[in-house]
């Protein structure tokens, strides 16, 4: 057990010391919201406002000037820590409570907003009680400043139930019926209850499906509640505050662990299937046509082209597992992101331009590419396997959405198992090839069809770097596409002098080194190229197609208000699969007109720079990125359309409007 050291404030400094913060200035007669910022040293913890079976919260004295009040803390969910048996319900790293101020309508000038506060921190071997005091000048009224580290912190809150719950007592047992869709997907879930008594926190609980209703069955401990409050842990960092009171909770369902195992099947399933279809893009396409032509061609035995087709196997699983992995650590830090968030940066954005064009110059034949040429080796299949996983990451299409969301929702292995399937799936038409000797022996003998096809994959991949160009340029502005070109030129250029190399027989020793100079150069110009036009402005951004507005919750509902259906779509520049229905479906004059003559009011939600109210909507929806297509008819549930549109999908919808 944990011991209780004293805290003397001559003799230590604390370990969690606290920061308070404003997210803008206040505006008279309004509120504004507050963080205590707690800055946790690594190996302690702080507790949630109810500590478990040890622990002490946080306690708050404020000193306010005349008028002005605060609300309740809000704190984020919590995380156990088991300590010599007990649990503790605690923050074992930086975390912010938030409360809201209110100030009277004739405020003016700065407000001092101060405070005391004790807490407990502890390690698993001590725990020390700590005081501070925290204080801040706010301003009242003049240009709103927000400090948008407030969008993760409200994201970390656990979100209310406005449906109340229905509890009943059982023996031992404290049975809760949580009112929860049954497309909202539950890992590991676990209920922290608000007030001590009731349950035994350290015992086992247990959680059932029934319907629309999630039913948790908690150890009790003492007493016998006339209400409940808790927040129920979904598993992946959010959660759900929720009251319920004595009512009738169902009997049956389904145990939530065999469930998560059938989500997680359905959600590899879903991702390998949307993983063999991303073949089918343009950017994935002209990799998988040339590994698959070479290896049939290659001469060697067929023991050789399995080998490479497994370390092109590997090197696909690898790549979607570990940008799977590196999204989840981020999500785990706070942040909002989803699927393809590496191209909401302009530095990731120019690398999948310069290999696009690489790629390119290769299938025109200014240079060979040994991973894509020559005799299969398991190093260059391992190699191509990792860049067709890169380059498929700003594709989405049919299964590859839900599966995606539903793997960010899942416990981390899950996930990751998820995002590896999605590369087993890119590589399976290549594992047919090598491992189907019917197929090898139908692909026809070489010859100059094969320099033709080579000529022909160059035009999508050559399309994909336009794409990227233009996608820089809606990130940079003029000066992010300048960055880009320039890129391109000095990379052909260092190409340009490999390829004469290698038509001389020279080999490419030597020329490595001006290519991996003008590789650096060119990346050294781009990142200083687009932190200019940062300074200079956020760049172009999106710019909405006429009879579009910018999406919002709040306009959503507005619209409904009026009685008007709403089509939403959700998109971002560099996602192919969006710009597609974009001009095939969306933007045909026939449906616009049909959705005029509805009253139909289109609005579209830009995800190209990673909004973090899109990427909130987003996680609600159990959609890990774009595109997302909901149609919302007055007085009925929003309607989620497929990923693939087509006009008369609209066109009907609006029909029916009339």
């Amino acid at each position: 057990m944990a011991l209780l050291a004293p805290a003397s404030a001559a003799a230590r400094e604390n370990a969690i010391r606290p920061e308070l913060v404003a997210e803008g200035p206040a505006r008279p007669g309004g509120e504004v919201e507050l963080a205590i910022v707690m800055r946790t040293r690594p190996g302690w913890h702080g507790y949630w406002q109810n500590p478990g079976d040890a622990g002490l919260p946080m306690r708050v004295d404020w000193q306010l000037p005349p008028g002005v009040s605060i609300g309740p803390l809000r704190y984020p969910v919590p995380t156990r820590l088991t300590v010599a048996g007990l649990m503790n319900y605690v923050y074992e790293r930086d975390y912010a409570i938030l409360a809201r101020l209110k100030v009277p309508p004739g405020a003016t000038g700065q407000l001092r907003i101060a405070a005391k506060a004790e807490w407990l921190a502890c390690t698993d071997k001590v725990c020390v009680p700590e005081c501070g005091d925290f204080a801040l000048n706010l301003a009242t009224g003049g240009m709103a400043t927000m400090d948008t580290r407030f969008d993760d912190w409200r994201r970390a809150l656990p979100r209310p139930l406005a449906t109340p719950a229905a509890f009943a007592l059982a023996g031992t047992t404290l049975k809760v019926a949580i009112p929860l869709p049954r497309d909202v997907t539950v890992g590991d879930a676990y209920v922290f209850p608000l007030a001590d008594g009731p349950v035994d926190y350290a015992a086992a609980q247990s959680f059932r499906r029934v319907d629309d209703m999630l039913v948790a069955e908690l150890p009790r401990r003492r007493g016998e509640p006339t209400e409940f409050a808790a927040v129920l842990a979904l598993g992946d960092g959010r959660g759900l505050e929720f009251r319920a009171v004595p009512g009738t909770v169902p009997d049956g369902g389904s145990p939530v662990g065999d469930l998560g195992l059938k989500i997680i099947l359905l959600a590899m399933l879903g991702a390998l299937t949307g993983g063999v279809l991303l073949n089918l893009m343009p950017c994935v396409f002209p990799i998988l046509a040339l590994k698959a032509l070479h290896l049939a061609r290659s001469g060697g035995a067929a023991s050789e082209a399995r080998r490479d087709a497994l370390a092109y196997t590997a090197g696909a699983v690898v790549g979607t597992g570990a940008l799977g992995a590196v999204l989840l650590a981020i999500r785990a830090g706070g942040s909002a992101a989803g699927w393809a968030f590496q191209l909401q940066d302009p530095r990731t954005t120019i690398l999948l331009m310069l290999l696009s064009v690489a790629i390119a110059l290769n299938l025109v034949g200014l240079f060979v590419l040994p991973a894509l040429a020559g005799r299969a080796r398991p190093s260059g299949g391992f190699a191509t396997g990792a860049l067709a996983a890169f380059v498929a990451t700003p594709c989405a299409g049919p299964f590859l959405g839900a599966a995606l969301g539903t793997a960010l929702l899942l416990p981390a292995a899950g996930s990751v198992l998820v995002f590896a399937a999605l590369g087993l799936g890119l590589a399976i038409p290549l594992l047919l090839v090598a491992f189907v000797p019917g197929m090898r022996s139908r692909v026809p003998a070489p010859g100059r069809w094969m320099e033709r096809l080579q000529r022909f994959l160059a035009i999508p991949m050559a399309a994909t770097a336009v794409g990227c160009l233009w996608l820089l340029y809606r990130q940079g502005g003029r000066l992010g596409l300048e960055a880009g070109i320039l890129s391109a030129i000095v990379l052909t250029i260092a190409l340009g002098w490999v390829g004469w190399r290698q038509r001389r027989g020279l080999g490419v020793g030597i020329a490595a080194i001006p290519i991996s100079a003008g590789l650096v150069a060119s990346a050294v110009i781009s990142v200083s190229l687009l932190n200019e036009a940062k300074r200079h402005g956020p760049g172009v951004g999106s710019r909405p197609t006429v009879g579009t507005a910018a999406w919002s919750e709040d306009r959503v509902a507005a619209h409904l208000a009026k009685n008007r259906p709403v089509f939403v779509y959700f998109t971002a520049d560099w996602c192919l699969t969006c710009k597609v229905n974009e001009a095939t479906a969306i933007n045909r004059a026939e449906v616009r007109r049909a959705l005029d003559q509805a009253g139909v009011k289109v609005l579209a939600g830009d995800w190209t720079n990673g909004d973090p109210a899109i990427t909130r909507f987003l996680d609600n929806r159990a959609r890990a990125g774009v595109p997302l297509y909901l149609w919302y008819a007055p007085s009925k549930a929003p309607e989620e359309l497929p990923q693939i549109l087509t006009p008369g999908m609209l066109v009907e919808r609006a029909r029916q409007e009339r």
